[in-house]
């Protein structure tokens, strides 16, 4: 089924952008636009800022206005847009912000927890999105899975997780399962268990923790795991995924 999106003004509002990016969408020169909000809140998260709870204010947005206007003038030069967080899926507009970019001829990338699958089916069956990018955070055990969302987890959005990674694991657009490995909640046989769980995904990455910048100030000094211990956790995923790769934020 194709979904129709009704003609009206997006009125989403951004916490900031980035003008351009070559490592936020593979192979693609992009801008980043970063929402505001989360219903998780990860003690490694790297963008403890944009977490605050919607409509509280603390500092500029840009509106979509300004967002448009900058893209119609980069047309030609950048090639696509990718929504990150903060969870995006959390703004209601995001779907007729979505609609919108499209119809400039961008390509789009959504950066997502996975919380919300009506939402991502919605954007998935009106073909408004060319790539997915949800983190796993942890095994498919409840408590563990809990444990790495700082305690913000529900059954139900245990489920809805669950839903995103088999609705993504059906789609033929570009996806990508990622994983923040952090030494104080993941072992290599957490790595090996969750590549399990996505058996057969294209791409599955393994994301380097940023002690320096985490929510929790108790990750602060946390020792992260090596490149090495990183490439080793890799190889071992490698069978249950078609790639598997090693990055640093």
């Amino acid at each position: 089924m194709i979904i129709k999106f009704p003609e009206v003004a997006a009125t989403m509002r951004f916490a900031g952008l980035i003008k351009q990016s070559l490592i936020d969408y593979p192979d693609e020169m992009a801008a980043v636009l970063f929402t505001r909000g989360c219903n998780f809140a990860c003690p490694f998260c790297h963008n403890g800022h944009l977490l605050y709870k919607p409509g509280r204010k603390t500092g500029p947005d840009l509106g979509m206005d300004e967002v448009l206007d900058f893209l119609r003038e980069r047309k030609g030069f950048l090639d696509a847009v990718v929504f990150s967080g903060g969870e995006p899926t959390q703004d209601r507009e995001l779907v007729q912000a979505i609609h919108v970019i499209k119809r400039l001829g961008y390509l789009v990338k959504l950066d997502t927890n996975g919380s919300n699958p009506d939402i991502l089916a919605e954007l998935l069956n009106g073909k408004q999105l060319d790539y997915v990018a949800m983190d796993v955070k942890a095994p498919l055990e409840f408590k563990k899975y809990q444990a790495a969302c700082g305690g913000r987890l529900r059954p139900q959005d245990f489920l809805s997780v669950r839903n995103s990674i088999h609705l993504l694991s059906e789609s033929s657009i570009k996806v990508e399962f990622r994983t923040t490995v952090v030494p104080a909640l993941h072992s290599p046989d957490d790595l090996v268990d969750i590549a399990r769980s996505l058996e057969g995904a294209h791409l599955f990455t393994l994301q380097q923790f940023q002690p320096e910048n985490a929510l929790d100030p108790a990750l602060t000094t946390v020792q992260p795991y090596t490149q090495g211990q990183l490439e080793e956790m890799a190889q071992a995923c490698a069978p249950y995924v078609q790639k598997v790769r090693v990055v640093n934020l």
